[in-house]
């Protein structure tokens, strides 16, 4: 049996284990009330996560598309990026998943001496961490738009306020 099919025959019980890694990065707080509640209405982030770990699985197992694979990243990433995390915290879910693969098949792939399958998924999951770079790039850059926007609107609505009250007192300046 090869490692595909190793990970295929243990799917739930490994996403559940990077599920778990995840929240790891969250407080015990968080962690508590995500894993406790499974309403996406009361705990979307929770829910996504415990989603996209699922679905991320899948992809990476069959490696057939790139779009889909940063579809599925995406949607994590953009929780990961508006919550001020450190990029490298951000993305650490990827690598993750490369030291729980360590962790369950190592020593029996080792011992079966096809240690070179392991190094070879492992290269799937660095192509998804530079995918995931990519997107929280984007992400950032998005945010970081939004927030010139905004201030520039802010600073528009200002200065439209200070006018109208110089108009206003220039008017009622020359009334006097």
């Amino acid at each position: 049996m090869n490692l595909v099919q190793k990970l295929s025959e243990k799917k739930e019980d490994l996403t559940e284990k990077w599920y778990d890694l995840i929240l790891s990065s969250y407080p015990k707080e968080t962690q508590e009330v995500w894993r406790s509640n499974h309403d996406r209405f009361t705990n979307p982030v929770g829910v996504t996560i415990k989603k996209v770990a699922g679905e991320l699985f899948d992809l990476i197992l069959e490696w057939k598309s790139a779009d889909d694979l940063a579809k599925s990243l995406d949607e994590l990433i953009k929780i990961r990026t508006v919550q001020d995390f450190a990029p490298s915290k951000a993305l650490s879910f990827v690598f993750i998943f490369k030291k729980l693969l360590r962790d369950e098949f190592m020593e029996e792939l080792k011992t079966e001496g096809k240690l070179d399958e392991l190094l070879a998924f492992e290269a799937r999951i660095d192509n998804l961490g530079l995918i995931a770079f990519d997107i929280y790039t984007k992400n950032r850059d998005l945010i970081a738009q939004m927030r010139i926007d905004e201030v520039k609107r802010s600073h528009h609505m200002l200065l439209r306020r200070v006018n109208k009250i110089e108009d206003a007192s220039a008017r009622g300046a020359g009334q006097v």
